[in-house]
């Protein structure tokens, strides 16, 4: 059966621009990297409103189990919403015209297909900001999306503790960082349009990947990927903090099959598609990134679930939102 995830993945797809409809790649500065930030931080501002405006908090209770969840759904939202007033406010300072909201296709229609987007979501925006890091030139602005990096990182915590199974909340040592054009390529799946004026940011959306089985996947699996249009991919490598790791790959045009390598990283892994067997650019990429929830197997053990993977939390795990002497009454 495919999941929540994948079924909202398969439908938003064929969605996505095409890279002819995006300016090729142009040098990038902090005010590129600070309007690249602020188009996530739309995205993920819009999904959370419409979230908490069309599914009531019973609806995520019967999701989680978590009597608070919905409480602290409506922190995150306000996260990002300061996110949002954050970086329009610093490009301003700048001199620099602030990217403005699109209009978005979601795709959730329950609480289950949200919190599932919303997991994935909250790990691409750690990948985000982990991967621009490295180009800010502004000590202040590195600062700031540092800051903005940690706090993306605990909603990510939470949520993936919050999935049905549940996933480890801190499932490898090292996060993964992304480079640009893949972090847009899944974000561009969630884009309908966006308004003329808004600064046009160097950036190609490869076509994207659904996966199934959905779920949580092991080294081994077999994974079937379906190509939004046809590529010719001679090779799949798994993105980790470590770098890429080569996958075995069969197939043509838009259907392929992946074994998820011994090498890949729990958690929310990358895969791309590559034209050659050199290790992957955005150059030689021709599908993807795919999202894959690599089981982390000294997880939740001592339930003795396949994978050590439960069905809500695992036992002696106290989560977030539940009750805890510790806290002040409400949170």
């Amino acid at each position: 059966m495919r999941s929540a995830a994948t079924l909202v993945f398969a439908a938003l797809a064929a969605a996505a621009p095409a890279p002819s409809d995006i300016e090729k790649r142009q040098a990038v500065n902090d005010g590129v990297i600070l309007n690249y930030a602020l188009t996530l931080e739309h995205l993920e501002n819009a999904f959370y409103k419409q979230g908490l405006q069309q599914i009531s908090a019973e609806d995520f209770y019967k999701a989680t189990g978590d009597k608070m969840f919905y409480n602290n759904l409506k922190e995150i939202s306000k996260d990002e919403q300061t996110h949002v007033t954050f970086l329009s406010g610093a490009l301003k300072a700048a001199g620099v015209t602030p990217t403005q909201p699109c209009t978005y296709n979601f795709g959730f229609k329950d609480a289950p297909t949200f919190l599932a987007i919303a997991n994935v979501l909250e790990g691409v925006g750690v990948s985000a900001y982990l991967g621009a890091a490295q180009f800010i030139m502004n000590k202040d602005y590195l600062t700031a999306a540092g800051s903005i990096l940690t706090v993306e990182a605990r909603h990510s915590a939470y949520l993936r503790e919050n999935q049905d199974p549940a996933q480890s909340p801190f499932p490898a040592a090292f996060d993964i960082p992304l480079d640009f054009d893949e972090v847009y390529s899944l974000a561009a799946q969630f884009i309908k349009s966006c308004p003329a004026s808004n600064p046009k940011l160097p950036v190609v959306a490869f076509p994207a990947i659904t996966v199934a089985p959905a779920g949580v996947a092991k080294p081994g699996d077999k994974l079937s990927f379906t190509v939004a249009k046809s590529v010719d991919a001679k090779a799949a490598y798994f993105i980790t903090s470590m770098g890429p790791v080569s996958a075995q790959l069969s197939g043509s045009g838009t259907k392929y099959t992946v074994v998820v390598p011994s090498g890949a990283q729990p958690g929310q892994e990358y895969v791309v598609l590559t034209k050659d067997s050199n290790k992957p650019t955005d150059d030689n990429i021709v599908a993807g990134p795919a999202v894959v929830q690599v089981a982390d197997n000294a997880y939740g053990q001592d339930e003795g679930h396949e994978h050590g993977y439960g069905h809500g939390h695992p036992q002696g795990y106290g989560g977030w939102g539940k009750k805890d002497d510790h806290k002040p009454e409400g949170y």
